[in-house]
């Protein structure tokens, strides 16, 4: 499985023959690597709502017939624009033909605005767990610190956790290093920080708090094979 990071909190999965996009954030995010109008994803995940993780998924589904997984309200919402969607909840797994999708809770909030300032609600924000060839992997999405991520990682061998450290909208360093101790991950990537001014930290700076778990800062374009 190759494993690609592309800033924010956009990461790319290609296993079993498929590339699958999670939150694929890419106009208007200075730190990516990827062009909008030509990356390719046969699969895109979004963990929520907002603007800047729906990114730029409507014109990149449509362009390659991708399948649009993500929280019921918001895939919902996504179909009636013509997107190919399946609908997840919290709790709730899922075989596809590249591996098994298990959506998390997540404690933030989850909605898009439109060009017109209007907030439309896309139900309950989620992180997910891809297993495929073998391998666990985690996807917090934007969340705050919560104790059931011991049961997370009780439950699931995480071998690769990407983690938001951005504070102001998720968790600190702080925070997130103790999350990586409840989840007991292999390794773990910093995410969701320095994209806007109220979310700049130092990564290296939270790989250093780690204990248990091994840390990998990554920039755009980096990648992982696992």
């Amino acid at each position: 499985m190759k494993i690609s990071y592309h800033g924010h909190s956009v990461v790319k999965f290609e296993t079993n023959g498929k590339t699958i996009l999670v939150d694929p954030f890419i106009n208007g995010n200075e730190y990516t690597d990827l062009n909008a109008d030509d990356v390719k994803a046969d699969v895109i995940i979004l963990t929520h709502g907002h603007n800047d993780h729906v990114g730029d998924t409507v014109a990149i589904a449509k362009r390659n017939d991708s399948l649009v997984i993500a929280p019921n309200e918001l895939a919902n919402y996504l179909g009636w624009q013509g997107l190919n969607t399946h609908p997840m909840s919290i709790g709730g797994a899922r075989e596809f033909d590249f591996g098994k999708v298990k959506f998390t809770q997540a404690f933030h909030s989850s909605s898009y605005t439109t060009e017109d300032n209007e907030i439309i609600y896309t139900g309950m924000p989620a992180g997910f767990l891809l297993m495929a060839e073998g391998k666990t992997i985690y996807h917090a999405g934007d969340t705050g610190l919560f104790s059931d991520m011991k049961l997370i990682g009780e439950r699931h061998p995480i071998d690769l956790a990407f983690l938001p450290i951005g504070d102001n909208f998720t968790m600190g360093p702080e925070d997130a290093a103790l999350a990586a101790t409840f989840l007991k991950a292999k390794e773990v990537v910093p995410v969701h920080y320095d994209t806007f001014p109220p979310i700049k930290q130092d990564p290296h700076k939270f790989v250093e708090m780690l204990e248990g778990s091994k840390g990998r800062v990554m920039k755009a374009g980096d990648t992982i094979e696992l």
